[in-house]
């Protein structure tokens, strides 16, 4: 009586045979949940993968010195490639400087020429923006750059892309629209400073000039890249006499291409376009401006107890 009891007990309390043949997948991993024993979904399992990788390389890591100078070399070679490749289109280029021209005296701001008859009457005023036109582009957007390196790791790859990026529309802007520069229009008075005073270093004009397209003025990379300085240096410096130089460097980088007659005002304003470009571009692919960026890059290195480091 009492073992008929405890097997009616234990019928009732088995558990009933699965549905489910062995080795056959449970209905969480066609339907898109999550699978009981790993909570993980069949989608997460696909493209976990992919999506880590992203998101690795969205995430501001310590820059490494050989890396970047192999990138910065390699890319200032193909950018110089590609601009000198641009087919110098002179009749167009010519067409685009005299509308230009124009729409400056339309809108009252073709003031160009006189700016350039004025510095150009003071001799050491004018052999001094030569030179500053032809060394501190590169100067300059080295020094921030390796500051940037070294004061501001965490932030120094997002603010690398947006040099890259200006640059990189800049180019499409050289093929798309061809424009000479004041100092190539005929007809028009302006004064070639740098063949005028015989000095060196620009590739724009004297015995470089067939090394550079001669009519790849707009956008202008002398703003683009000074205003890039301009204001990384503005934004994270902490002396008060670095940010205002900061400020003043692409002002007068600006005075010196409109002086030197190698600029139009509007092809500054198409390098500030191009430098709001690449900004976008970098608040996009990290999620925030570089600024705003932590300066350091946490190294996932365990820290050493107080007092070994203190043995140290």
């Amino acid at each position: 009586m009492g073992e008929s009891t405890v097997n009616a007990q234990e019928s009732r309390t088995a558990t009933p045979p699965s549905p489910i043949p062995d080795g056959a997948a449970s209905p969480a991993a066609t339907d898109g949940t999550a699978d009981e024993a790993t909570g993980i979904t069949p989608g997460r399992r696909r493209y976990g993968l992919p999506r880590q990788a992203l998101q690795r390389l969205r995430t501001p890591r310590r820059p490494r010195i050989w890396f970047e100078i192999l990138l910065i070399a390699v890319s200032y070679y193909t950018y110089s490639l590609i601009r000198n490749a641009v087919p110098e289109q002179k009749v167009k280029a010519l067409s685009n400087a005299d509308w230009i021209w124009r729409t400056e005296h339309t809108l009252g701001i073709a003031v160009e020429r006189s700016i350039n008859h004025a510095v150009d009457s003071v001799t050491w005023l004018i052999i001094g923006m030569n030179y500053y036109y032809a060394t501190l582009h590169f100067i300059v957007t080295i020094g921030v750059l390796v500051w940037l390196f070294r004061s501001h790791p965490g932030r120094y790859a997002a603010t690398r892309l947006v040099l890259f990026s200006t640059t990189l529309v800049a180019l499409l802007g050289y093929y798309l629209y061809p424009l000479a520069p004041p100092r190539l229009m005929p007809g028009l008075g302006f004064i070639d400073t740098v063949a005028h005073h015989e000095t060196w270093g620009s590739m724009a004009s004297g015995n470089l000039k067939n090394m550079s397209n001669q009519y790849a003025a707009m956008p202008s990379m002398h703003i683009g890249w000074s205003l890039w300085c301009g204001l990384t240096i503005f934004a994270l410096a902490k002396a008060p006499w670095a940010r205002i130089l900061g400020l003043l460097y692409p002002a007068a980088t600006l005075v010196v291409i409109v002086a030197t007659a190698n600029h139009f005002w509007l092809d500054a304003v198409g390098g500030m376009i191009c430098l709001a470009f690449g900004f976008a571009v970098s608040a996009l692919w990290y999620g925030a401006l570089p600024y705003r960026l932590p300066r350091r890059v946490a190294t996932g290195r365990p820290e050493r107890p107080a007092g070994r480091r203190a043995a140290y």
